[in-house]
């Protein structure tokens, strides 16, 4: 046994949150322990945002060459290699490692330890032959891919967003069960890739969105072939032999049976809080995660948890987010608060689908029908009927004063054009505040100004503003 090792902040997970934490708390001169059994970088390097924008970019160029022919280009159906994309989505990976690297945080002068951590007891963790005591700790160990419990169902015969980007034969039907953003993007990739794709879901797809900008991305997954069941109920899943899948639905009282040659899980997320002595240490949790305060610390007060595993919103922005509020508090003594509602999130498919704040139907539970909404289409768009996608449209929902709630936007870019939404949230401003912009032409940002713009238009053109402008009209110069 080492001797024992004490530090300012000890964090347990090397995912985004907890490498934030353990960068920024190192180079603000703590001492600092950084715990993670696995990889470097965690889910969102290794398994997910990265590698599955990189298989979306590839996607996004082979669906390029079937949609030319408006440019006056002639189509053809692109030769993919599907083994040489995956060699694209690692090489990326490659790349963004050493920001993530072992060596690089030890090169800040973090102690990493690269083995399974466990609470002895409030004060103290355990990992290999090393007991780490520390004034803070910092809990990060994300979350992992749910199996749901479906007869016949083995989890180590489906593929999950931990090993779909493994997986180097191109699938000839894939089977999505769940019709979130992880299986909407994992469908439409492939499909783009050249595979066969039917997605399942037990309600609707993307149910967290505003319905009238999902139908948008729906109808766009199924003009590229995309077979969507909603409303459906799994009943089981039948492995076969030669690693085919059968998957058996019902669907308006009927029983079918799907197909396919490989099966993706994208059915929710489970937090990582098994072995990790939580009870040794006194730490509240449940099955959706560790209980939390507003500042983020747990039933001890000294003990911390960020990113998916404290029970929110599972993106890594908001476990970033999490980070700068334990550095406030931590090393700043400065007690930050969560606060969502400036919260963005978007799905990456084509139409992109983002939102920040409240959605219509958030904002009339809270609001009642005392909300404002406005609309503006991208097909009243120069720049996009320029580059032939005026698919879209973005919906602002506001407060009856006119201050802005939420922002929703689909269309190509959406995720680039939300962040002025979520700036004007953050800041209470009023619809009024986005009509003074100069925003440059032609560019997909001007349906922002537009439908600020289009909220004062019935008072503008109206009879009263008529009758001012005819008595201006007789004012001298």
């Amino acid at each position: 046994m080492s001797a024992p090792l004490h530090v300012d902040i000890c964090v347990i997970g090397a995912g985004s949150g907890g490498l934030s934490v353990a960068s920024g708390a190192a180079q603000l001169g703590m001492d600092v322990a950084l715990i993670e059994k696995g990889e470097m970088g965690g889910d969102c390097l290794n398994t997910g945002c990265v590698p599955s924008k990189s298989l979306l970019a590839a996607a996004k160029i082979a669906q390029g060459f079937r949609k030319s022919k408006k440019f006056g280009i002639k189509p053809v159906e692109p030769d993919i290699n599907f083994s040489a994309v995956k060699d694209h989505v690692f090489d990326v990976i490659a790349k963004i490692e050493p920001h993530d690297s072992q060596e690089r945080f030890e090169g800040l002068g973090v102690k990493v330890f690269r083995e399974h951590g466990e609470f002895i007891d409030s004060k103290t963790m355990k990992t290999g032959d090393q007991e780490i005591t520390a004034r803070y700790f910092v809990i990060a160990t994300g979350s992992r891919a749910a199996v749901p419990p479906i007869e016949g169902l083995e989890a180590d015969k489906v593929l999950t967003n931990e090993t779909i980007f493994e997986q180097r034969e191109k699938p000839e039907h894939l089977i999505v069960i769940g019709g979130g953003p992880i299986g909407v993007e994992m469908a439409q990739a492939h499909r783009r890739l050249g595979c066969d794709v039917t997605v399942l879901d037990i309600g609707s797809i993307l149910p967290k969105d505003d319905p009238d900008l999902v139908d948008i991305v729906r109808t766009s997954l199924k003009e590229e072939g995309i077979r969507i069941l909603e409303n459906i109920k799994v009943t089981s899943v039948t492995h076969k032999e030669d690693s085919s899948v059968s998957v058996a639905i019902e669907q308006d009282g009927k029983a079918k049976t799907i197909e396919g040659s490989h099966l993706l899980v994208a059915a929710g997320r489970q937090v990582n809080v098994d072995n990790l002595g939580l009870e040794k240490a006194g730490v509240e949790y449940d099955r959706k995660g560790i209980k939390t305060d507003k500042r983020l610390r747990t039933s001890q007060k000294h003990i911390f948890a960020i990113g998916d595993v404290a029970g929110g919103p599972q993106f890594t922005h908001v476990a970033g987010y999490h980070a700068g509020i334990i550095i406030k508090n931590v090393i700043f003594k400065i007690p930050g608060k969560i606060d969502y509602t400036a919260l963005p999130w978007v799905t990456y498919s084509d139409p992109e689908l983002a939102n920040v704040g409240m959605t219509e139907e958030m904002a009339r539970k809270e609001y009642g029908d005392t909300i404002k909404t406005i609309e503006w289409k991208l097909k009243e768009n120069d720049r996009a009927l320029a580059e032939n996608r005026t698919e879209g449209l973005i919906k602002v929902i506001m407060d009856k004063k006119g201050r802005i709630l939420g922002a929703g936007i689909v269309g190509p870019g959406a995720g680039e054009l939300i962040s002025l939404w979520g700036l004007a949230i953050s800041q209470g401003l009023k619809i009024g505040a986005l009509t003074n912009m100069i925003i440059a032409y032609p560019t997909l940002s001007e349906i922002s100004k537009r439908a600020a713009g289009s909220y004062f238009t019935p008072s503008l053109f109206s009879d009263r503003t008529r009758k001012i402008t005819s008595l201006l009209r007789k004012l001298p110069f």
